[in-house]
């Protein structure tokens, strides 16, 4: 049987400050300067789990009549971490099978990149009892399936090019 989902990787630009970096920066410019260097920007992803198995994944979930693909991303992302998302762009697909009641299921899942513009991971509903931002990196050493692994990294790129287009805008 063939069954489809939708999902994506929730991610948030998280501004930190270091403190051997932050005085390397005070040895290296001006005082009028450093307001330039004042905070790295970093990306952080947002991971749902189950605490029971251990389980690590990105969000996602099965349509409802009626509804798009793009829909059901941002639905299902906002019902399992809590928080509002904004669709930026498709990412690809991944496809996998599994049994349940005897049933074998083809399923195909597509991830779509969503930015967090609200919300709070405390305010996810039941599926996972775990929700969790992670640096990105510790994102895909946290993620339980390789084939999520490969979305993220895809992101990944999507997000550099997304990130130097608004820097060219002047959105950051």
């Amino acid at each position: 049987m063939r069954a489809y989902s939708a999902g994506g990787v929730v991610f948030r630009l998280a501004l930190s400050h270091s403190p051997v970096i932050d005085f390397a920066i005070d040895q290296l410019v001006s005082t009028s300067e450093r307001e330039k260097y004042d905070t790295l920007v970093s990306i952080e992803v947002a991971l749902v789990g189950r605490s029971y198995t251990g389980i690590w994944a990105l969000p996602k979930g099965t349509p409802r009549p009626g509804e798009t693909t793009e829909q059901v991303a941002v639905r299902e992302a906002q019902e399992e971490t809590g928080l509002q998302v904004q669709l930026i762009a498709y990412i690809g697909s991944i496809s996998y099978s599994f049994v349940r009641e005897q049933v074998r299921y083809h399923k195909q899942v597509r991830h779509f990149l969503l930015e967090a513009v609200g919300g709070d991971i405390t305010l996810h509903d039941h599926e996972y009892d775990l929700v969790q931002w992670f640096p990105f990196h510790e994102a895909c050493r946290r993620l339980t399936y390789q084939n999520e692994v490969n979305i993220l990294y895809q992101a990944e790129e999507m997000l550099q090019r997304w990130s130097q287009y608004r820097q060219q805008e002047g959105h950051m």
